[in-house]
């Protein structure tokens, strides 16, 4: 690496006045020929990119980075770099990408300066993604940048970078190459071949410096694989999806290894390109790794590379860019073959290292290849099992117990590492402390008892585990001491603090005991008095101890002991030690003594029931005005236990508390003492006032409230009234308010108010008097007025004039109304009467009647009760006619006909009444006006009038059919008729149609087909016009069987030879009409039953047996046959009549085809014979010389002879058919076309 340039030193690359974007582009940034254009300088690790900002100062960007910049013009900015680098401008999908790359002999920076280079291709949108300038590092160094520069640059260059931690797991999408290839292809031989050998080098530069780079350490070189969860991954060039990508790999990046997923040109989740899925399907095919070398903690790892596809002119070079190397990624699993795997390794070698393994223990690892941030499916995973080894060193031994000779030791087993431990060795070093190790122990056992030591001595220990595969290494060395010899009588116990109920002591370990001696101390303590002793009430390792559960302000004694294992020193010498007093208890609540003043009271208490061991000093009293207790006064303080407060307020509340206090402290405050000094009357009110305009009986005053309340608040006001001639005053009002209206005085007088205060001592004194003079009032309530009636509808109300009190009366108010709570005003005026018309007759009324002034309004006076005279009866409000159902059930008596006689009128009949003759009307009865009603009279126009009784329902009869007629009714009481209701029409039904004549058209042995009157078989459910059919049953009864409105029905699952009964009805909407009468029809007797085809057997050449079915008799009436045959295409002949069902046919001809039908007859007793049908024709064909075969002509097989010639025969009629068909369709084709080409042409 001597002859290539060293590597470039932090803060060696420097752009002048170049400016970092600190808010996002514009949306309408795009890239190539848009209106900006974006340019990333590639920063490769251990190098820095240096921008001069607006305000001067310089922005470092360490790298790995890369730093995108928008150029408005879309010209390149100057990029300074020390000698022995050059910048290189590489194009990859309309992205411009800056690299820093080392001068080489063969290298010619010119051909791709910027002045030469085509113009970027449009790109389609580039989303800006800015890093916050938070998030960017400072530098560790601060560089200076080169002098000079093009300054026509400073503002039109923005650049973006993105801080190497955001780069952690991060890759160029589409980078193919280290430094990357541009894509066009315009680039001449020369060029693409210097290119070329300036990426060898590098790469062989780059496996230099970074061999001996542990796997955490970031290369110095750009390469690095994708799913490397360590430092930058960079390329010097930009892949074909540009920042878009990018974006997509930072998101793909951050989510870990074995995460990530293919992504498409716009960094997104989505589908791959086909490039992206072939590369992705070779990167799948990797083979399983091998395992080898495989020791107890570690082992070695290879695989094969992808297999590539052969280049078809690998001969020839082509401006595509070289395929990438591949990276590796080698996981392994410690749960299983699907259990969770750990990344190791990440790198290009085709073999790694598995260290820092388990001895005997199961392992699965896989590897992974990755090119370009695309990942292939990992490999079929492979087992391998670590070697066992030597145990793991164990923990240190721990003492167990000791004394000053002996210490016992125990130790836990360590991990075995796959073979069972066998011994232990454990070492010690004989207490010379010089580092050497003598063996005292060796064995199965995990524990063990060192004897013959000496007392208070220090022995290091150490440990190891053997197993069939050696020793392992020492524990850490641990050290021990023995116990000493008795201690040393230790110095009394001292006084560190003292509580009420608590001492709390130290003492000091004994001067002769070394540290490493382990001595407890016994506290003994004597309670003065007690006659118990010395008692422990510490036991411990501890230099004090705080005794508690104490007496308060008592003496106690105390002595300490110390103790090893060896044995117990004499106690100490004994010392004495005083509690604290307690603080006393609350005083007792106090108490009033004598009787409580409106200024003053006097309290008294007593003393506290514990004192808490020390005499009280002084008491101190507090006081509170109020309930609240929110503040207190200090009023007293001393030994007396009574004290008289003074200067209090009349009628206010008080608190007061007693506290105590001794050497032991303050006491708790006592409880609380209320004391309600008494209150005085209130002092005189302001006189009252007016409020407002006086009323003639009432008037509203107000007051305000006394200056002195008399220590109680006001609770109530009285107002006291007096008139002008009198000298009595009355008490008006009496209440909490300071206002009141007092009513029930006299208009247009004068009279004089006062006001006194009260609260809960009594009344003050009255104010000052207040006259007041009351206006003039409404008028007085009017006497109930009276009423004359002048006809039933019409009634005179007159009244009188009530008093005035002080106005004239303007106007009185008569109301009126036929309920008494729903009266209304139907006079206002000046007048004393008024006339009601257009009244009810013999309905109640009331009135009442009113006075008004400019005062106000007077009181109603009482209602009257006026009744109007009975009259006429009211018209008839409507009419309604009956419904038919309605109609047939009223009952009535017939009216008597002139032509009758008397014994046909007197008796009563329910005829049925027709809606074509009749009409049958209600209504509703009108007001009788007081009279009942008597009767109705009905007017029918032309006709005699007709009068009817007091119903609401008649039947009118003896009407023409289908005539309109127009009615109203009149109704009478006592006093006359009254007017004639409204003229209604009505109009009766036509007659109901007559039955049709019925005939029977079709009939068979089951069915019957009936037809009747004229119209189509079938009718619409909407005819005005229907009909009803109905038959005879056995019991004689007729039951309907069709209902509606076709003209046929065909009466199904009939007996043969059986007489039916039918009759017909016709109805419409004027009704049913009446029944036809009665017409008799006959089945006739039903055919015998086809049979089924005979069978033909052959007796010999000339002869045959014929045999059918037979079929049971029907009806007692027997059954005989037909049997007819046919030779060629002759008639067919009768060969047998009779009832037997087979028949013996001769004189057969050899060479004839015959065939055979059978019809069975039904011979009635009193009919003709009916003939069923003929069964299907059986074939008999001649018999073949061939088919006879030594002699076994048997019945058999012309039985079998004939069915075959009965198919052959059936195919031949079906093929007739066909024949005949296609003649007629032939010669219909002829007529049709002799018929258009000569007639019509």
């Amino acid at each position: 690496m001597a002859d290539h340039t060293p590597p470039l030193e932090s803060g060696q690359l420097h752009s002048p006045e170049l400016q970092i974007l600190t808010s996002p582009p514009t949306p309408t940034m795009v890239n190539g020929d848009g209106p900006q254009q974006v340019i990333l300088v590639q920063v490769n690790p251990g190098e820095a990119f240096t921008i001069r900002r607006e305000d001067g100062q310089c922005q470092y960007i360490h790298g790995p980075a890369q730093v995108p910049m928008m150029s408005p013009n879309g010209s390149v900015p100057p990029i300074y770099v020390p000698p022995g680098y050059v910048s290189q401008i590489i194009e990859e999908n309309g992205v411009r990408r800056v690299l820093v790359l080392p001068q080489q002999p063969e290298f010619h920076p010119g051909g791709h300066s910027p002045l030469h280079h085509p113009p970027p291709p449009p790109h389609a949108h580039l989303p800006a993604f800015i890093p916050h300038p938070a998030m960017m590092p400072p530098p560790p160094h601060l560089y200076t940048g080169m002098a000079g520069g093009v300054g026509d640059m400073s503002s039109q260059y923005i650049s973006q970078y993105h801080p190497a931690h955001i780069y952690s797991e991060q890759v160029s999408a589409d980078s193919h190459s280290q430094h990357g290839r541009p894509p066009y292809g315009h680039r001449d031989d020369r060029t693409s071949k210097t290119y070329e050998r300036l990426q060898k080098k590098l790469k062989e530069r780059q496996g230099g410096a970074g061999g001996g780079q542990m796997k955490d350490s970031p290369p110095p070189s750009p390469q690095k694989t994708c799913n490397s969860p360590l430092t930058v991954d960079i390329h010097n060039g930009v892949g074909g999806k540009g920042l878009e990508a990018e974006r997509g790999q930072l998101s793909s990046a951050m989510a870990g290894p074995g995460k990530q997923t293919g992504r498409g040109n716009n960094g997104d989740l989505g589908e791959l390109d086909e490039e992206s899925r072939a590369l992705q399907a070779l990167l799948s095919t990797i083979s399983k790794p091998v395992v080898s070398d495989i020791q107890a903690r570690g082992a070695a790892v290879s695989w094969s590379a992808p297999t590539r596809p052969e280049r078809e002119n690998s001969g020839v070079e082509d401006d595509c860019n070289p395929l990438e190397p591949l990276s590796y990624e080698v996981s392994i699993s410690i749960s299983g073959k699907d259990g969770k795997y750990k990344s190791i390794y990440c790198g290009e070698e085709l073999s790694a290292p598995l260290e820092d393994l388990r001895p005997a223990t199961d392992y699965h690892v896989r590897v992974q290849a990755t090119c370009n941030c695309l990942q292939g499916s990992p490999s079929e995973a492979v087992s391998f099992t670590t070697l066992s080894c030597k145990p793991d060193p164990p923990n240190p031994p721990r003492k167990a117990s000791g004394t000053k000779n002996a210490l016992s030791l125990q130790w836990k087993a360590p991990c075995d590492n796959g073979s069972k431990i066998q011994n232990y060795n454990l070492q010690w070093d004989e207490g010379k402390g010089n580092g050497s190790y003598a063996q005292c122990y060796y064995g199965p056992q995990k524990q063990y008892k060192v004897t013959k030591l000496s007392p208070a001595s220090r022995y290091s220990f150490r440990v190891a585990a053997e197993n069939d595969l050696g020793e392992s290494e020492f524990s850490e060395v641990v050290d021990l001491f023995t116990s000493c010899s008795v201690p040393l009588q230790p110095l009394p116990p001292e006084l560190e603090m003292a509580g009420v109920t608590w001492l709390c002591l130290k003492w000091q370990r004994p001067t002769s005991s070394p540290k490493e001696d382990d001595i407890f101390y016994t506290l003994e303590m004597e309670e003065e008095g007690s006659g118990y002793g010395f008692l422990p009430s510490y036991d411990g390792n501890e230099l004090s101890c705080t005794v508690k559960s104490l007496h308060r302000s008592t003496k106690y004694k105390f002595r300490v002991a110390a103790y090893n294992s060896e044995g117990k020193s004499n106690p100490s010498q004994v010392v004495e030690f005083i509690t604290k007093p307690d603080r006393p208890s609350s005083p007792c609540r106090p108490v009033i003594r004598g009787r409580v003043l409106p200024n003053s009271f006097k309290m008294v208490w007593e003393a506290p029931r514990d004192n808490g061991g020390a005499d009280i000093t002084k008491y101190v009293v507090e006081l509170s005005e109020g309930l609240s207790g929110l503040s207190w006064e200090l009023v007293y303080t001393g030994p007396a236990m009574e004290h008289v407060c003074e200067g209090l307020k009349p009628g206010c509340s008080y608190q007061t508390r007693v506290y105590c206090m001794s050497e032991g402290g303050q006491s708790s405050l006592s409880e609380t003492l209320q004391v309600q000094t008494p209150a005085v009357p209130p002092g005189p009110c302001h006189p009252p006032r007016l409020v407002g305009k006086p009323k003639a009986r009432e008037v509203q005053l107000r007051w305000g409230p006394p200056h002195v309340d008399g220590g109680s608040p006001v609770s109530c006001y009285a107002v006291e009234v007096c008139g002008s001639q009198s000298e009595d005053s009355r008490e008006v009002y009496q209440g909490p308010e300071l206002d009141c209206s007092v009513a029930g005085l006299m208009p247009g007088k004068t009279y004089s108010f006062r006001v006194k205060a009260a609260n809960k001592a009594g009344f003050g004194p009255l104010s000052e008097r207040c006259e007041v003079t009351t206006g003039p009032g409404a008028p007085e309530q009017c006497k109930a007025p009276s009423t004359t009636c002048k006809s039933p509808s019409c009634v005179v109300v007159s009244w009188e004039a009530p008093p005035c009190n002080g106005a004239p009366v303007t106007e009185f108010r008569l109301e009126w109304g036929a309920a008494e709570g729903s009266m209304q005003i139907c006079y206002s005026g000046p007048g004393l009467s008024h006339e009601m018309k257009g009244l009810l007759p013999a309905t109640n009324y009331f009135c009442r009647v009113q006075a008004v002034n400019v005062a106000g309004v007077g009181s109603f006076s009482e209602a009257v009760l006026c009744q109007t005279p009975c009259s006429v009866p009211a018209a008839v409000s409507s009419i309604y006619v009956m419904k038919e159902s309605e109609l047939q059930r009223y009952e009535t008596t017939v009216d008597a006909d002139e032509d009758q006689d008397e014994e046909d009128r007197s008796c009563p009949c329910t005829p049925l009444y027709s809606p074509s003759t009749c009409l049958g009307i209600c209504w509703e009865p009108p007001c009788d006006h007081g009279s009942e009603i008597t009767s109705y009279l009905i007017d029918l126009g032309e006709r005699q009038p007709i009068v009817v009784g007091p119903v609401t329902k008649y039947i009118i009869q003896r009407l023409q059919p289908d005539t309109s007629y127009r009615i109203r009714i009149q109704a009478l009481n006592s006093l006359g008729p009254g007017p004639f209701s409204h003229t209604f029409k009505l109009k009766t039904k036509p007659l109901p149609p007559q039955p049709p004549r019925l005939e029977c058209t079709v009939f068979s042995h089951q069915t019957l087909r009936l037809k009747w009157g004229d119209g189509p078989a079938k009718a619409a459910a909407s005819d005005a016009l229907q009909y009803q059919l109905q038959m005879e049953d056995k019991s004689g009864r007729f039951i309907s069987v069709y209902k509606g409105p076709c003209h046929t029905h065909k009466v199904q699952r009939l007996n043969e030879s059986t007489s039916y009964t039918f009759r017909i009805q016709a109805f419409n909407e004027a009704g049913e009409g009446p029944f036809s009468n009665v017409y008799t029809f006959t089945t006739p007797r039903s055919p015998p039953a086809p049979v089924k085809a005979p069978k033909v057997e052959r007796l010999d050449d000339s002869s045959c047996e014929v045999t059918w079915e037979a079929l049971p008799p029907m009806k007692g009436d027997p059954i005989i046959y037909t049997l007819q045959w046919m030779m060629g295409n002759s008639d067919f002949k009768q060969a047998y009549k009779g009832s037997a069902t087979s028949f013996h046919v001769q004189n057969l001809q050899t060479n004839s085809d015959y065939r055979f039908r059978v019809c069975a007859i039904r011979q009635c007793q009193d009919a003709p014979e009916l003939s069923g049908p003929y069964s299907p024709t059986v074939t008999l064909s001649p018999q073949r010389n061939d088919m006879a075969v030594g002699g076994s002509a048997s019945g058999l097989g012309s039985k079998a002879n004939a069915e075959s010639n009965r198919a052959r025969r059936s195919l031949t009629d079906e093929q007739c058919a066909f024949l005949l068909l296609m003649v007629f369709a032939v010669i219909a084709i002829l007529i049709a076309f002799v018929i258009q080409y000569f007639v019509i042409k």
